[in-house]
């Protein structure tokens, strides 16, 4: 399961009910920054391992790295938060993260799921500061023998 954007706890204040729905079933969580208060992922590490990258809001209890490369499932996996301008984001993330199959990013607040450069990027969007979106929104990542087979963006707001 994919995350970012939380903002806590302005936005945040507890786990809603419709995230934690997707979070029961989480095999990992992977959260793409601006948890802003370090809580947040003691509160989600209750359902499931986190892996996390730090955001431009984030406080300075908040330790966590501003890049992550791990493996799940045998998928190469990076992680940022924020992946720079929409223009030319899949080619400079290859160069960022040159082993990776995919990408994690947050930052926009924009969901969005995107194959270019030999890599599928993939920002889940916020669940709790929609911004312009016409919902809160999470990912859903389907990872199996080092393949992503199913990447969902999933609404949870109505």
């Amino acid at each position: 399961m994919a995350l970012s954007d939380t903002h806590a706890p302005r936005h945040w204040r507890s786990c809603p009910p419709r995230v934690a729905e997707h979070l029961r079933g989480a095999d990992a969580i992977l959260h793409a920054g601006d948890v802003c208060v370090a809580s947040v992922l003691a509160e989600l590490a209750a359902y499931a391992p986190v892996h996390a990258v730090k955001g431009n809001n984030d406080g300075p209890d908040v330790t966590a790295p501003e890049t992550l490369e791990l493996t799940l499932d045998g998928l190469r996996l990076g992680m940022i938060h924020d992946s720079g301008p929409a223009r030319g984001r899949p080619a400079r993330l290859r160069r960022r993260f040159p082993e990776a199959d995919l990408v994690v990013f947050g930052h926009s607040h924009i969901p969005l799921d995107e194959a270019g450069e030999g890599l599928r990027i993939f920002n889940p969007g916020s669940p709790t500061d929609r911004r312009r979106q016409p919902h809160g929104t999470l990912g859903l990542l389907t990872i199996e023998a080092g393949v992503l087979r199913e990447a969902r963006i999933v609404p949870v707001t109505p």
